[in-house]
């Protein structure tokens, strides 16, 4: 198939979707469902949601759409039209992945770090080839559908992102993948408000994952968290081939330590029985054991260490997912780490680790800004105090806080790390000069729907213009 072929023509989605063409025919060079992420050849997929997207149609042939799938002719331009349109989308997806037997496709999931060993992945399987992967946190029963259907004929290999919030989601978007390799980077308490059994049901779904897997497939497994043999009791029944990651002995990939720095860290591991020891642009501890589970996933999809370890060594912090930069505030510089993005127990414990490990010069503050965690169910208020223990076992100075959940962590803190406390963020927000001082590392980090991002933006927003960022005279 030569490089200039159009992603879909409309015949060929009449024959995956079991549509028929209302207008002329076209040819599209993507897929979008969201009329305002239009780029111009795209497919529009008209999806009912919260509002309907037909209603937008007319707005994506506007902006460019080549043509749509719908359920019923639209205005503007032509459309496939089926009988439901999230069923065509998978339908879409699955014409993809069967179109494209040579693609060597790879599944992550897990509680913490999915999306940036996704994307971690993903930089690895660019140094090998060709490449497609889930973008931003494309990850549920449109997200998944989504990317299958916006993958290149032409790609050598493919890494997917697979998400939750409840129970019985995991396994279908997995036989959907079809994945070569799968892996689970960690169990924690996330969602746990929706599984009546907690982590433990969080757990097996997690391992579910694996029930997708191609015949000959590789499970990747954590084998030093405490449901490991959960997940290693699933990829068996699901007759994969187990490598594992881990600091304990045993492991294919082992970590023997890791040593963050002012711009990164180092690794040391061995990786089936061979020393490694490479650097990373990562400084959370979390990312010791992410980044054996990145070269693991590597191997299982054909892409040699080597590769890896030079994926590793450029892949950067995503946004709100640990990115650090030096603000030059009007009275002095401080270091603000945004981890803003998204929290659970587990990886507040590790940021807070990875912040007490970080040199401050005499009289400046490790500080972290916190706002509520979600989907705790009744465990919440103890998970929430529970933070106490590895705050102070990091060495912390001082707790900013906001959320009516965060008050009870405020409220136990003792009096000299206790900051501010407000009942939004957008509230803390609105006092960001108050939380910092020169020369200060504050870390921000709360659920996304808790908007720790308000304050890492308003901290962020301290900072004096760039000579760049100047107006200039006008002359």
């Amino acid at each position: 198939m030569p490089e200039t072929a159009p992603l879909w023509t409309s015949s060929e989605i009449e024959a995956a979707t079991g549509g028929r063409l209302s207008g002329d025919g076209f040819e599209a060079s993507g897929v979008a469902y969201n009329s305002r992420e239009i780029v111009p050849g795209d497919l529009f997929v008209a999806l009912k949601g919260a509002r309907d997207g037909h209603d937008f149609a007319v707005a994506a042939f506007a902006a460019g759409a080549a043509g749509a799938i719908t359920d019923r002719p639209v205005e503007g331009g032509p459309s496939v039209v089926v009988a439901d349109t999230l069923q065509a989308l998978e339908a879409l997806g699955a014409a993809a992945r069967e179109r494209s037997p040579h693609v060597r496709r790879g599944a992550v999931t897990g509680s913490v770090g999915k999306t940036s060993v996704t994307q971690a992945i993903k930089a690895g399987l660019d140094l090998a080839g060709p490449a497609h992967a889930s973008i931003k946190s494309y990850n549920n029963h449109i997200g998944v559908p989504l990317t299958l259907a916006r993958m290149p004929r032409t790609v050598e290999r493919a890494v997917f992102e697979i998400g939750m919030n409840a129970p019985g989601e995991i396994a279908p978007l997995s036989r959907m993948v079809r994945p070569h390799a799968a892996c689970v980077t960690t169990v924690g308490p996330v969602h746990i408000e929706a599984f009546a059994d907690g982590e433990a049901g969080v757990a097996a779904e997690k391992a579910s994952i694996f029930e997708g897997l191609a015949p000959g497939g590789v499970a990747v497994l954590n084998g030093d968290i405490g449901f490991a043999a959960v997940l290693d009791a699933a990829a068996r029944k699901a007759g994969a081939r187990r490598v594992t990651f881990g600091a304990s002995a045993g492991h294919d990939a082992r970590l023997l330590d890791f040593i963050p720095g002012p711009d990164g860290a180092r690794v040391r591991a061995e990786l089936f029985g061979e020393p490694l020891d490479f650097p990373l642009r990562q400084s959370g501890f979390h990312w010791g054991l992410n980044s054996l589970c990145v070269l693991l996933m590597l191997d299982a999809l054909g892409a040699p260490p080597e590769i890896g370890l030079a994926a590793l060594a450029d892949f950067e912090p995503l946004a709100g997912r640990g990115q650090t930069a030096v603000v030059q505030a009007p009275g002095g510089a401080f270091t603000l780490i945004d981890e803003s993005y998204n929290a659970n127990p587990l990886s507040m414990a590790a940021g807070f680790r990875s912040l007490g490990a970080r040199p401050v010069g005499p009289g400046a503050r490790r500080i972290v800004v916190l706002s509520d965690m979600l989907e705790l169910g009744d465990r919440s208020r103890a998970l929430h105090e529970g933070l106490a223990a590895p705050i102070a076992a990091a060495g912390l100075d001082l707790v900013h806080t906001a959320g009516p959940e965060m008050r009870r962590l405020h409220d136990i803190l003792p009096p000299e790390r206790r900051g501010l406390w407000r009942e939004t963020a957008a509230d803390l927000a609105a006092e960001a000069a108050e939380l910092v001082a020169p020369g200060d590392i504050v870390m921000v980090k709360g659920s996304n729907g808790s908007k720790a991002s308000l304050v890492a933006r308003a901290l962020a927003a301290l900072g004096l213009p760039s000579s760049s960022d100047a107006p200039r005279a006008e002359r």
